[in-house]
């Protein structure tokens, strides 16, 4: 690709982007204590940023159970959405686009971080491999790194909240003034954690063939796609398989590519 390439405009969904250069997300943990709330400092971060045509938030928890890094910020309390407020006013004041990424973490959390100093949530009771860790506070503005804590399988009736909880985190993202949100299924974290038979036991419709373990992915594309259009909606993926032949990458791309909403964009 040409370096002159970069510069020039990019439709995506209902936007025309300045350049083809993309902030993604970055998770850099400065929300206000106590309540995860955007602040200040995080809408300076991103004006900073509005050279680039596109950006991605760090990604932002949609309930208090998604949290797995201390001071990471959420989108699930009035204090949180007018801090994103904050944050997009920035942005747009510059002419930069924006959309939030949705995230839960599931089993990759510690009690510390956890409502009541709870189990962790998960598909299935499993234990993040030893090599993940979570980053918990130890004091103030103090913390350290430490091994995520042995979650609980959420019930059938949990999948199909989660699956509402991330269409309200959608709604609060628009009322914060996003310009769409990303859902975040990769690197290990909740929805990943469905997809993968490592980490999903389940013998309900959650569970067993790949297919269904794919569900609560399209059930959350589904119930987000209504709330923000599915044109303004991403996807994101990484390359964490077992193998990486080329029909296990295209299956997973294909079964969200039945996905009836054929206004949703697929790119492998």
């Amino acid at each position: 690709m040409k370096a002159s390439k970069f510069f020039q405009n990019l439709s995506l969904g209902p936007y025309v982007l300045q350049n083809r250069i993309v902030l993604p997300p970055l998770t850099r943990s400065r929300s206000t204590q106590p309540g995860n709330i955007p602040n200040e400092l995080m809408a300076t971060y991103y004006q900073q940023r509005t050279g680039a045509g596109f950006m991605v938030t760090e990604g932002t928890q949609i309930e208090p159970r998604g949290q797995g890094y201390a001071w990471t910020p959420g989108i699930y309390s009035p204090e949180q959405i007018t801090g994103w407020r904050k944050v997009t006013e920035a942005v747009h004041a510059k002419g930069g686009i924006i959309f939030a990424q949705l995230w839960h973490v599931g089993r990759v959390s510690h009690t510390s971080l956890q409502p009541n100093h709870a189990a962790p949530v998960a598909p299935s009771a499993i234990a993040a491999d030893s090599n993940v860790k979570v980053f918990i506070e130890t004091g103030p503005n103090a913390g350290t790194l430490a091994d995520p804590s042995m979650p609980r399988a959420l019930s059938n009736a949990e999948v199909k909240e989660l699956v509402q909880l991330y269409a309200q985190a959608a709604r609060n993202a628009l009322a914060a003034g996003f310009d769409g949100v990303e859902i975040h299924c990769a690197n290990g974290y909740l929805v990943n954690q469905f997809i993968s038979a490592h980490s999903n036991h389940r013998e309900d419709e959650y569970g067993g063939s790949l297919n269904n373990r794919l569900r609560f992915l399209r059930e959350v594309v589904q119930a987000v796609a209504e709330v923000v259009g599915a044109d303004r909606l991403g996807v994101r993926f990484a390359p964490l398989f077992e193998s990486t032949e080329p029909y296990r990458v295209c299956r997973r791309v294909n079964i969200l590519r039945d996905y009836p909403d054929d206004k949703i964009k697929i790119y492998p």
